[in-house]
């Protein structure tokens, strides 16, 4: 295989590690500390990947494992069933008009993944509910018949919630190296990017 210089290929094996990678938490750090092109997520592994406090045995956590695995088999069956690749069943899957029964448990299955983490975290007080919502601030006026950027998502206050629990933990686990002599030159700390703002 010959991969564009852009793509982030991870080589893990367990469906724990796809669980926590495909998990809406590390998308709202990834979209939080990550670049940005236009208005895509551009995603930087020493930004996005080496600074995330993943839950501790996260790449082979059993209820990890056990959502990961559900989802993945879903989604490639379905993908098969349709002869569909991913863009167009994440289209279908943000899509609010969107009523088919296998894309609604696809929905069901992604919000397993994410009870699953936030659990393995110890934050089942978390809401797990989504509802579709604009990506971001488009201009009503303006915007004539293109289709609205709508995503199917945790409401602002339950991301904001997340990151800010997700920048707490990064934060203690810093200090807990720097403590136990463990930290080294190639341990992150996530500090937030002057000027950034939360979501884009």
């Amino acid at each position: 295989m010959v991969y564009a210089e852009s793509t982030i290929v991870f080589p893990f094996t367990t469906y724990g590690a796809f669980c926590a990678l495909q998990s809406r938490s590390h998308e709202i750090w990834a979209r939080f500390f990550g670049s940005s092109m236009k208005d895509d997520l551009r995603y930087t592994p020493s930004d996005c990947f080496e600074t995330f406090p993943f839950p501790y045995g996260w790449e082979t956590h059993p209820s990890l494992e056990a959502a990961g695995k559900a989802y993945y088999e879903h989604r490639a069956a379905l993908m098969i069933r349709n002869d569909e690749g991913m863009t167009k069943i994440y289209n279908c899957f943000h899509d609010p008009y969107e009523d088919d029964s296998d894309i609604g448990r696809l929905r069901e299955l992604h919000a397993a993944m994410d009870q699953a983490i936030l659990d393995a975290y110890g934050w089942a007080d978390i809401p797990t509910d989504c509802d579709f919502l604009l990506d971001y601030e488009i201009d009503e006026a303006t915007w004539g018949r293109k289709k609205k950027p709508y995503r199917y998502r945790w409401p602002d206050p339950v991301r904001d919630e997340v990151l800010a629990r997700l920048l707490t933990l990064n934060a203690m686990r810093a200090a807990e190296e720097v403590g136990s002599g463990k930290a080294s030159r190639t341990s992150r700390r996530a500090s937030t990017p002057p000027g950034r703002s939360r979501y884009r």
